[in-house]
C-alpha cells in the first residue's frame, strides 16, 4: 500500500508538471502570436483585432478544458492547440521581405556599384542636407573610391535609449577622398516610425545606406539629439579593404534577396560583427555586448581593437563628439569630419 501511494504521488507530480509546462507554452505562444498579429495586421485594423480576440478566447478555452478533463483526454486538446499554433507559424514565416513598397525618401534608393580591380564606383550615396526641424533636402551622389587609399576604419555608436542600446555605424577614411559611412538600418515606409517591438515581428526590411559623414552622423548628433561617440579602430590594411568589400557584398545580397530586420539577431551591430568576422583571421569571441550594443566599444577595447593608450573612461570622454559639434547648424562636410576626429589618435596598422 505504501508503494502504491508513492507511485500515485509521483504520477500526480508528473501530471502536474506536464500541465504547468503546457499551460506556460499556451500562454507564451499566445502572447507572441497576438503581438505578431497586432504588428502585422494581416487583415484590416478591425478584423485583425477581432482575430486576436478570437485566438485569446480559443487559448483560454483550451486551458480550461485541459485543466478540467482527465489526463488521457487532455491529449486531444493539446493536439488541437498545437495544430492551430503551427498554422500561425506557417503564416508568419511565410511573410516575405519586399523591395517594392512605398519607401520613405531617405531609404528609397538602393546602393549599387561597379568594381574595376580596386576602383569602386558607388551609386546612390546619400548626402542629404538635414535641417534643424528634422526635414531634409534630398541629394544622392555617385562617388569613386580606391580600396588601396583606405587609411582607417572607425566605429560610431549613437545612443538613443540609454547606455545599453546604440546604433552602430562604420566609417572609412581615404587618403584621396572624403570619408564614407555605412549604416545598416530599417527600411521604413512613408509615414512609418521605428518600433523596437515591431523589429521583432518582421515589421521592417533591412537597408544598407552609404552616405557622407555629415548626413548619417550629423542627423544623429545635431538633429535628433542623440549622444554620438567616434572610435578609430586598429585594423590592418588588408582587413580594411576586405571589410569595405564585405559591405559591397551585403549590398548585392540585399538587392537580390531582401531580408527582414530583427531587433535582436539581424540589426546594425550583429550584421557588422558578421562582416568583421568574415574578414578576421581569427575567431572573434561571442559576447553579450554584441546584443547590448551600447557596450560595443568596451568589447572592442578588450580585444585591443581600440588603442590602449587611454583607459576606457577617458576614451568615452574623448570620443564624445556632441560637445564639439552641437553648436553648428551650417557646417561643411569637410569641417564636420575634421571636428568629429579632433583630438583622437590615428589607429595603428
Amino acid at each position: 500500500m505504501h508503494n502504491i501511494g508513492k507511485t500515485e504521488f509521483i504520477r500526480a507530480l508528473g501530471v502536474g508538471a506536464l500541465h504547468a509546462l503546457f499551460s506556460l507554452f499556451v500562454i507564451l505562444s499566445s502572447i507572441w502570436l497576438c503581438m505578431a498579429l497586432w504588428i502585422q495586421e494581416p487583415l484590416s485594423w478591425l478584423w485583425s483585432r477581432i482575430l486576436i480576440g478570437a485566438w485569446i478566447a480559443f487559448a483560454l478555452s483550451i486551458l480550461g478544458l485541459y485543466a478540467a478533463q482527465p489526463f488521457f483526454s487532455r491529449k486531444k486538446d493539446a493536439i488541437i492547440y498545437i495544430l492551430g499554433f503551427l498554422c500561425s507559424l506557417f503564416w508568419y514565416f511565410g511573410l516575405e521581405a519586399q523591395q517594392d513598397r512605398a519607401w520613405a525618401p531617405e531609404v528609397a534608393k538602393m546602393l549599387h556599384y561597379e568594381q574595376q580591380g580596386d576602383l569602386i564606383t558607388l551609386h546612390n550615396v546619400r548626402n542629404f542636407d538635414w535641417h534643424p526641424d528634422g526635414s531634409y533636402t534630398e541629394h544622392w551622389e555617385t562617388r569613386q573610391f580606391d580600396l588601396n587609399q583606405i587609411t582607417g576604419v572607425n566605429i560610431i555608436t549613437s545612443y538613443w535609449m540609454g547606455p545599453k542600446i546604440a546604433h552602430t555605424l562604420v566609417s572609412f577614411d581615404f587618403a584621396n577622398s572624403r570619408p564614407l559611412t555605412f549604416s545598416i538600418e530599417i527600411r521604413k515606409e512613408k509615414d512609418e516610425k521605428f518600433s523596437a517591438i515591431g523589429g521583432f515581428f518582421r515589421k521592417y526590411e533591412l537597408s544598407l545606406v552609404a552616405s557622407d559623414e555629415k548626413d548619417l552622423i550629423y542627423t544623429r548628433s545635431n538633429i535628433r539629439g542623440e549622444q554620438v561617440y567616434f572610435f578609430p579602430v586598429n585594423m590592418p590594411k588588408a582587413a580594411r579593404m576586405a571589410l569595405f568589400e564585405e559591405y559591397l557584398h551585403k549590398a548585392d545580397e540585399l538587392a537580390k534577396h531582401p531580408k527582414w530586420y530583427n531587433t535582436l539577431t539581424s540589426n546594425c551591430t550583429t550584421l557588422v560583427f558578421d562582416m568583421v568576422q568574415a574578414v578576421s583571421p581569427q575567431e572573434l569571441p561571442a559576447d553579450y555586448r554584441l546584443l547590448a550594443s551600447g557596450y560595443l566599444p568596451n568589447y572592442l577595447y578588450d580585444l585591443h581593437a581600440i588603442s590602449p593608450q587611454w583607459d576606457l573612461h577617458t576614451w568615452y570622454q574623448r570620443a564624445h563628439i556632441n560637445p564639439r559639434v552641437s553648436g553648428y547648424q551650417h557646417i561643411s562636410s569637410a569641417d564636420y569630419s575634421y571636428l568629429i576626429r579632433k583630438g583622437l589618435p590615428h589607429p595603428a596598422e
